[in-house]
């Protein structure tokens, strides 16, 4: 199946609600631009590095969001352009989000990302540690950063009961940290779900997933 195949074939399957990023981390731009010829907009890297590169290269009407972990002193480095940082684990990281946005006269939409995993090599912050962030008044000091929702990433397990189990872990804490009504901070999405368990994270709340090897095939990180 060819890229565009694979796509159009997943955004049968997607409800309306539902954004699909297309994962293309260590992809060409070549196989990005077969998708954007296809339709798809939404890209997401979890490179800093790699992600600028691509937005030099690649058309402006692209929407950029960075999916990996993201180290503070990277920052800057996609702060005029990055539409959504999914990882935002914790609020030193939100200060200096909010830094570089201000120097680029921009507001720039973040997700907190919470540990939903039994694996010790998963970021996050438990519902407490997010909770208390959106409350704080250092955190209503920071004008240039919009929450928009909360990220999540599963265990990595065959067991698709934990996998729900985590799923609608993280749908209950996002309606929790939705009923705080914050400032900068208007909560609507839930990210969560990749290839393989998509389908799955949907039923559980998931009103954004993140695609990657069902749509460019297997990576190779050689």
């Amino acid at each position: 199946m060819t890229i565009k195949q694979n796509l159009n074939a997943i955004k049968q399957t997607l409800p309306e609600h539902v954004t699909l990023v297309a994962v293309s981390k260590t992809k060409p731009v070549s196989d990005l631009m077969e998708a954007y010829t296809t339709g798809q907009r939404i890209f997401g890297e979890n490179k800093i590095q790699e992600m600028a590169d691509k937005y030099e290269e690649m058309p402006k009407d692209i929407t950029w969001h960075m999916i990996g972990h993201v180290q503070r002193n990277k920052v800057k480095y996609m702060a005029p352009f990055v539409s959504l940082i999914h990882g935002v684990e914790s609020f030193k990281l939100l200060k200096e989000i909010n830094k570089q946005a201000l120097k680029h006269d921009r507001v720039i939409d973040c997700l907190l990302q919470i540990k939903i995993a039994d694996e010790d090599s998963k970021f996050g912050m438990t519902p407490k540690e997010a909770s208390d962030i959106l409350q704080s008044e250092d955190f209503s000091a920071l004008k240039n950063i919009k929450i928009n929702g909360v990220m999540g990433m599963a265990t990595f397990t065959e067991n698709t009961n934990q996998i729900e189990k985590e799923f609608k872990f993280l749908k209950s804490t996002f309606e929790d940290l939705k009923g705080l009504n914050t400032q900068n901070c208007q909560l609507h999405t839930i990210s969560m779900g990749m290839s393989g368990d998509y389908k799955l994270a949907i039923d559980c709340g998931s009103t954004m997933v993140r695609v990657g090897s069902s749509i460019f095939g297997s990576r190779n990180y050689n």
